[in-house]
C-alpha cells in the first residue's frame, strides 16, 4: 500500500460524510438549506455537534425583505463569500455583511434584526451559522468587522472563543476558517488538539480521506492525525473546529 493510500485509510476511519441537506424551507424570495452537523455521525444522537448547532446555506433574490424579528440565546454568524446582505436592527446600526466584512450576532437574552437585499443587489447565497453559547441570557452584543483578504489555498482565521487572534468571537469553543483553494492543490483541513473538525464545501470539490464532497457536501473528522484535501476544480470551503465536549445551552431561537 502506498504512503498517501495509507494516509487515506487511516483518515476515513475518522470521516463522515454527509450529502447535500434534503431539510429545505422555501419562502419564495427566500430559501434556506439547513446543515446538520452532528447528523454527519451515524452514532451522534445530537442534530448539533458540540457548540456548531446548524450551518444554514441561504438564498435572497434581489429585493427581498425578512422584517424585524428576535433572536434569542444564540451566535449567529452571517458569512457572504459574493453579493451584499443589509441590516438593521433595534439599536440603530445599518451595516452590509459582504465579502469583505463578517457580522456576529451574540444575541444573549434577546436581539431584534431585519435583513434585506435591493433591488438592484445580485442574487444572494450565502452561509447563516448558529453556535450555542456556553450560558444563557447574556448581554446582546453585535460584531460587524473587516476580515483579511484571502489568499489562495491559506486558511482565514475569522471567528473563535473570546481572547483568541481572531478577528470576532463567539461564546463558545468553536472557531470558523475559510479558503479558496485553486485547481489541484492541495491544503491541510484545519485541527486543533482536542478538537474535532466539520468542513463545508460551498462551491468546487474536494477529495479528502478517501472521499470526493462536491459543493454543499460535508464532513465531520473526528481522526486524531492530519487530513489533506485536494480540489479537483477551484473550491470554497468552510471548516470548524470544535471542542464536542464544550459546556452548551440549547434554547435559542433557531440554533438549539
Amino acid at each position: 500500500m502506498s504512503l498517501d493510500a495509507e494516509a487515506d485509510r487511516e483518515a476515513a476511519a475518522g470521516l463522515y460524510k454527509a450529502t447535500r441537506t434534503n431539510v429545505t424551507q422555501n419562502q419564495g424570495k427566500f430559501r434556506t438549506h439547513f446543515n446538520f452537523p452532528g447528523r454527519n455521525h451515524p452514532d451522534h444522537e445530537d442534530h448539533g455537534y458540540g457548540p456548531l448547532s446548524t450551518v444554514v446555506e441561504s438564498f435572497m433574490d434581489p429585493d427581498t425583505l425578512i422584517g424585524m424579528h428576535p433572536h434569542r440565546n444564540e451566535d449567529i454568524i452571517s458569512w457572504v463569500p459574493a453579493g451584499v446582505m443589509r441590516h438593521d436592527d433595534g439599536d440603530d446600526n445599518v451595516l452590509v455583511t459582504d465579502s469583505d466584512h463578517l457580522m456576529v450576532m451574540n444575541a444573549g437574552r434577546e436581539f431584534w434584526h431585519e435583513e434585506r437585499t435591493n433591488p438592484e443587489d445580485p442574487p444572494l447565497r450565502m452561509l447563516q451559522i448558529f453556535v450555542r453559547p456556553h450560558t444563557l441570557n447574556m448581554e446582546p452584543n453585535i460584531q460587524h468587522e473587516p476580515i483579511p483578504d484571502p489568499v489562495e489555498n491559506e486558511w482565514r482565521h475569522l471567528f473563535g472563543p473570546e481572547g483568541t487572534d481572531a478577528p470576532l468571537f463567539v461564546r463558545n469553543e468553536v472557531d470558523l476558517y475559510d479558503a479558496r483553494i485553486g485547481e489541484g492543490a492541495t491544503v491541510e483541513i484545519p485541527t486543533a488538539g482536542g478538537r474535532d473538525t466539520y468542513f463545508y464545501v460551498f462551491e468546487g470539490e474536494l477529495n479528502a480521506g478517501g472521499e470526493t464532497f462536491t459543493e454543499a457536501e460535508s464532513g465531520l473528522y473526528t481522526g486524531d492525525g492530519s487530513l489533506s484535501a485536494a480540489a479537483t476544480e477551484e473550491s470554497i470551503v468552510v471548516a470548524f473546529t470544535i471542542n464536542p465536549d464544550a459546556e452548551v445551552t440549547r434554547q435559542g431561537t433557531i440554533g438549539r
